[in-house]
């Protein structure tokens, strides 16, 4: 059965980076859009970055536009993004997700297998 694997969370500055990471587990996700959505606290789950099936485009979240970097390889099912000048506002749980099909997407009834999330915290 296929699972999502998220991992790269921890403690990290203001003005830090740190990079989070998501495998496929138990099977391949193949040239499906994969997603990152947050849940800070207290707030809802909304789509930070997604890149599409084959990586050839990718959203961002305005807030983090210019400063978050996704990328996949898809011959060894990992996704990967690269968070730079971090604040505070960034801190949450980060759950990466599969869409059934290339295209992205923000709305969560899009995607339909989660991983379990990855937590970091953003000091001031």
């Amino acid at each position: 059965q296929l699972q999502l694997v998220e991992s790269g969370g921890g403690l990290v500055q203001s003005g830090g980076s740190l990079r989070l990471s998501c495998a496929a587990s138990g099977g391949d996700w193949g040239f499906s859009a994969i997603a990152w959505f947050r849940q800070a606290p207290g707030k809802e789950r909304v789509g930070v970055s997604c890149i599409s099936g084959y990586g050839i485009r990718e959203n961002y979240l305005d807030s983090v536009e210019g400063r978050f970097t996704m990328s996949r390889d898809n011959f060894k099912n990992t996704v990967t993004l690269q968070m730079t000048d971090l604040k505070p506002e960034d801190t949450g749980v980060y759950f990466c997700t599969k869409a059934p099909v290339l295209a992205c997407s923000y709305a969560r009834r899009d995607f339909d297998l989660w991983g379990q999330g990855t937590q970091f915290v953003v000091s001031p």
